[in-house]
């Protein structure tokens, strides 16, 4: 073998062995394991909530969308919201679960008292049993605080939008058309796929 085909030789297996190696390493760096919390609502019932790339798998939630909002029972644009969220609940409780994590600080026996005070027909979580999944909202969203702050999931847990500041029930409404509309569309194309393979 000659000089030139020993070096190319040479140079063609560092190559090769230093690309097997990335694929084996990179892994670890770019896919992080997602973090499973837990959050516990005002009558004691508790979710299990795994992160995933593009969102939250909310347990006993799934198949349909959700409005993570974040609010403070002394914040005034968090209260005049509460009355729009009612009725959004009880219109849309088929396909919509709202869940709202209070972080003013107020405990479970408080914000239990809150929610029978207010008529809250949607789930009401203190942040003192969800404090994993506000901090990791946090740095995932880049949330700096603001309340009240949504994160608005589809069907399949994967976030469609992120707002901070009140938003009119008008515009809720039509979100949750948004992404009725979006998830009708995908059962249809499923649908429509079915069929071309049945009929083949």
């Amino acid at each position: 073998m000659t000089k030139i085909y020993k070096f190319l030789f040479t140079l063609l297996f560092s190559i090769s062995l230093y690309t097997h190696l990335q694929a084996i390493e990179v892994p670890s760096v770019t896919a992080p394991k997602m973090p499973l919390m837990t959050m516990t609502d005002t009558n004691g019932k508790t979710y299990k909530v795994q992160g995933t790339e593009q969102g939250l798998n909310i347990e006993g939630l799934e198949g349909k969308i959700v409005f993570l909002e974040f609010f403070g029972h002394k914040c005034p644009p968090c209260l005049a919201s509460i009355p729009h969220l009612i009725k959004l609940q009880e219109k849309h409780k088929d396909k919509l679960a709202i869940v709202s994590i209070e972080v003013q600080g107020n405990n479970a026996k408080q914000m239990t008292s809150f929610a029978k005070e207010k008529g809250i027909n949607y789930i009401v979580v203190p942040e003192e049993t969800a404090s994993n999944l506000v901090s990791y909202v946090q740095q995932r969203a880049e949330w700096r605080g603001s309340i009240p702050f949504l994160v608005a999931l589809d069907t399949k847990g994967v976030v469609q939008f992120v707002q901070a500041g009140m938003l009119p029930e008008k515009s809720l409404e039509e979100l949750i058309v948004h992404l009725s509309d979006k998830n009708e569309t995908v059962s249809t194309k499923k649908e429509t796929s079915a069929t071309k393979n049945t009929s083949h």
